[in-house]
């Protein structure tokens, strides 16, 4: 683009990126309808598709409720932006979105919050216990990296990268949540089991009675459990009745 016109982004880019620009502001409204959002901090990065290590990512600045398909900004794997978006972006944002999309290819969302809950139990020495319905489908597919100080420097992508391995739910110690997904509807579903297993087991924890633990046998057939009741599909099943809700409530991410 020559010069920026956000009204003109539509019809300047692929039907597949404007696609993926709708959903991803769509989620980045969700994310703010259901309360996780941290102010303009914390990002939602997303793979533009049938193309290499091109990426949306907020601009810098407007809320999360602001957002919208066109306000998206395009960057590299390195945070360089790659349009005319005179919004700027948080380079440092990126260090831990860059490294997760560099090393997994299945990685076309990343999903991270700073949910109040999220970041109770993640200060929480035994992180997230087994007591919930919720707990069960986060556990069996849940890495945890130690807290490093800000995400600022490249120097922590290995360990980001090598803790994280082939998992989905990320819990960063003393930090928040984190879901890594083959497209931004599965990201988001697991935010919502991530973040209610853990408001769940705060407010269990709140209770002061002895909590019950649900057994590792159950943990194990959870994702099989998970593709059944999804039919598998996974964040797509309720994907739509979300995008209607937020038209109800939040229209306007699609502009």
């Amino acid at each position: 683009m020559s010069q920026w016109d956000s009204t003109q982004v539509k019809t300047q880019v692929s039907a597949a990126e404007w696609q993926t620009r709708v959903d991803l502001a769509a989620c980045y409204r969700a994310v703010a309808m259901m309360g996780w959002d941290d102010l303009v901090f914390t990002h939602i990065t997303a793979k533009i598709p049938g193309v290499e290590n091109q990426f949306l990512i907020n601009p810098y600045g407007l809320m999360f409720e602001e957002m919208t398909a066109s306000s998206l900004v395009k960057i590299d794997l390195q945070g360089n932006k790659l349009d005319d978006n005179p919004h700027p972006i948080n380079p440092a944002g990126f260090v831990i979105h860059s490294a997760i999309h560099g090393a997994r290819e299945d990685a076309k969302c990343v999903l991270h919050v700073h949910s109040l809950n999220g970041v109770a139990v993640s200060a929480q020495k035994n992180g997230v216990l087994p007591i919930s319905q919720q707990s069960i489908f986060v556990l069996a597919n849940l890495a945890y990296h130690d807290y490093e100080g800000v995400a600022l420097v490249d120097d922590e992508k290995p360990r980001l990268v090598a803790d994280l391995g082939t998992k989905h739910y990320f819990m960063l110690r003393n930090h928040g949540l984190l879901t890594v997904a083959p497209t931004i509807a599965d990201a988001f579903q697991m935010m919502y089991t991530f973040e209610n297993a853990c408001t769940i087991q705060i407010r269990a924890q709140a209770g002061g009675g002895e909590l019950i633990t649900i057994s590792q046998a159950i943990i194990d057939g959870a994702v099989e459990q998970s593709r059944q009741v999804t039919k598998g599909l996974g964040g797509r099943l309720g994907w739509p009745g979300l995008l209607r809700r937020l038209d109800r409530r939040f229209p306007g991410y699609d502009q």
